[in-house]
């Protein structure tokens, strides 16, 4: 009998001439049953295992298989919007409550469906609706990320067309996308106005008397800046060249008042773009995305006016870009909140905004580690150099990866052999978990 598991379970092995033959690939893969796999990836961990003349593997195989699934994990890196992990914080309640025994409510949605009428209804008129209300616009649209909702609204207003853009606003966000090749695919042309550092409404004013330019578009700088010898013009001062202003405000932040929080906008949000302010200085349609300073799932919304966004929900892009019901649902319930004015019921909102003394009290409460003023950054290609003030503990050493190897895999941040764990990112819920994590890497 040959051990395969960590839980002591065993699969036959017989004999020839004295020496072990494997077990059967079924065998090993019964032994496996108690990791609560489905039997086919344990049968694959039993293959491999016997294919490489270890049997004893199967059982780390099948962990490692395990492993690699989606999970969650704590964010104790101080970046609110972790691009690698997942971005924006959500919830995890199952929508719409739970059935008996705790599992998921079997459930269906009005999608599309208009349960007054009783015909087929439009999946943009749920959370689009309460979305052009947070922004003061007269409609939204939700497609599946910004990228998508800046090449739906350039592709439907100004495809074959010129795109007056501000060199300096030819930028390269995650993933190698860049600017101009979005313009390209939306069917557009760009049409480069001004300098690096410097462009003026003229410049604009310029492009649309040449002829061609069907719209001119804005893209805010989220994830770089260029400081010293520059200028730009206002929303306000492009918006009346006879032609659609799109600006895309990128990072998301709906509104620069902040209402949903109860002591207004912090201090680090200074001069962010926001989606109602954009709309009331004249731009025709903003983009932005769903994952980041809103605070929801990846998504892409195109705000504006309902003429504008009936031209983008027409065109066929809309059908392959748009948003699943569980995005949509998501959303929907994140703009009632907002709409509510409950920030601290959004996590990005309650972890961002948390006091400081909070955190060292916190931290103070682990009992491992050394408490430290730290500084968080709120990430995911928003705010630039912007640091939120924040505290946490620091281990000596670099225990990354002993924190990661925890059952709830714990993110850490290492520099100069110290590992820091920042508790902006950290829900109070996980400090119990991310103490224990800690001994553990400690080795105490």
């Amino acid at each position: 009998m040959g051990d395969v598991s960590d839980s002591g379970s065993t699969a036959p092995q017989s004999t020839t001439g004295g020496r072990a033959r494997p077990p059967s690939v079924d065998s090993l893969a019964q032994s496996l049953a108690p990791s609560g796999l489905p039997h086919g990836l344990l049968v694959d961990a039993a293959r491999a295992a016997i294919a490489a003349g270890d049997p004893g593997s199967a059982a780390e195989r099948a962990a490692a298989m395990e492993r690699s699934l989606l999970r969650p994990v704590i964010n104790a890196t101080g970046v609110l919007l972790h691009t690698n992990l997942g971005r924006a914080p959500l919830g995890t309640a199952a929508p719409g409550g739970t059935g008996a025994g705790g599992t998921a409510a079997l459930r269906y949605s009005n999608l599309e469906f208009d349960t007054q009428e009783g015909v087929r209804g439009d999946r943009h008129t749920h959370a689009g609706a309460l979305l052009a209300r947070l922004c003061g616009a007269e409609a939204a649209l939700v497609v599946n990320n910004c990228a998508a909702a800046v090449t739906l609204a350039l592709g439907a207003l100004a495809a074959g067309r010129g795109v007056a853009v501000s060199r300096g606003e030819l930028v390269e966000i995650g993933g190698g996308f860049r600017v101009p090749e979005i313009v390209a695919q939306s069917g557009a042309r760009p049409v480069e106005v001004g300098t690096t550092n410097r462009t003026r409404r003229q410049d604009y004013v310029t492009a649309v008397e040449a002829g061609d330019v069907a719209l001119c578009l804005r893209v805010h700088q989220s994830n770089y800046r260029i400081v010293g010898f520059t200028e730009a013009p206002a929303v306000g001062e492009l918006a009346n060249l006879d032609v659609p202003l799109v600006v895309d405000i990128g990072s998301g932040l709906v509104d620069e008042a902040c209402q949903w929080l109860a002591g207004g906008p912090p201090p680090w949000l200074r001069g962010e773009p926001a989606a109602r302010q954009t709309l009331a200085a004249g731009a025709d349609l903003v983009t932005f995305s769903g994952d980041k300073l809103l605070g929801g799932p990846q998504a892409g919304i195109i705000a504006g006016s309902a003429e504008s966004v009936a031209r983008c929900a027409r065109h066929p892009l809309a059908r392959a870009f748009r948003a699943g019901g569980l995005v949509l649902e998501t959303l929907q319930s994140l703009a009632l909140t907002y709409l509510h004015r409950r920030g601290d019921d959004i996590p990005f909102w309650r972890l961002a905004t948390r006091p400081v003394a909070e955190l060292r009290a916190r931290a103070e409460s682990l009992g491992v580690g050394e408490v430290c003023d730290m500084a968080a950054t709120t990430g995911g290609g928003t705010l630039p150099g912007v640091e939120i003030p924040s505290a946490g503990i620091v281990l000596n050493g670099d225990r990354a990866a002993a924190l990661r190897d925890n059952d709830v895999p714990v993110v850490a941040r290492v520099a100069g052999q110290r590992t820091f764990l920042d508790l902006r990112t950290v829900d109070p819920a996980d400090d119990g978990i991310l103490a224990a994590a800690a001994r553990r890497a400690c080795g105490a």
